[in-house]
């Protein structure tokens, strides 16, 4: 069988690489006896947007009938919006392509695997869904609370911007020295202008 492995991190600045799940993935192939046909790794890009390059790639490949199945790491590095899934799925399914993913031992080519696939998806929107409701429960019981959010406030002495400006200093210079972002210093020496 020719099959397709796909992998995914959320961050590649945080000492996460694919090399654990395609480690894993190809190791499952190979004592299986499956030929991989491709690799497809998105790096540094979110499971919840259903557009990603490789993901992309891997898609119009399963219409080119280049591989018979798809071996994932885990289910949730592929997609955690249930309607992307389903809709992938079904894509996989017309093409005659199979869905494995290693972790959670399901092969979507039996009737029990694709059941709880779909479950276990739901599941995972379920658990987005609760987090982010907590968050924004969060920011409301802040705001309530008289908490400002966001980044904190420069009192920048315009006066001062302006000297400095006058002396032949950058923007950029102007900020390190007073100690802020540019573009309060941006704003002010517009204003002179």
């Amino acid at each position: 069988m020719r099959c397709a492995i796909y992998a995914r991190i959320s961050t590649s600045n945080h000492g996460q690489d694919v090399g654990m799940q395609t480690r894993e993935l190809r190791q499952f192939a190979e004592a299986r006896g499956w030929e991989i046909t491709g690799e497809y790794l998105d790096e540094g890009i979110s499971g919840t947007k259903d557009s990603r390059p490789e993901l992309n790639l891997l898609m119009a490949d399963a219409h080119k009938r280049k591989f018979d199945c798809v071996v994932v790491w885990k289910f949730d590095r592929f997609a955690r919006s249930v309607s992307h899934l389903l809709r992938a799925l079904e894509t996989f399914n017309a093409l005659g392509v199979g869905f494995v993913s290693l972790s959670e031992s399901l092969d979507t080519s039996t009737p029990a695997g694709k059941m709880v696939f779909t479950v276990l998806g739901a599941v995972a929107e379920l658990e987005r869904s609760l987090i982010a409701e907590r968050v924004r429960a969060g920011l409301r019981n802040a705001r309530a609370k008289g908490k400002r959010l966001g980044r904190p406030r420069y009192a920048v002495d315009a006066e001062q911007v302006r000297a400095l400006r006058q002396a032949g200093l950058s923007i950029r210079q102007i900020a390190r020295k007073v100690g802020c972002s540019t573009g309060p210093i941006s704003a002010i020496t517009k204003a002179v202008t």
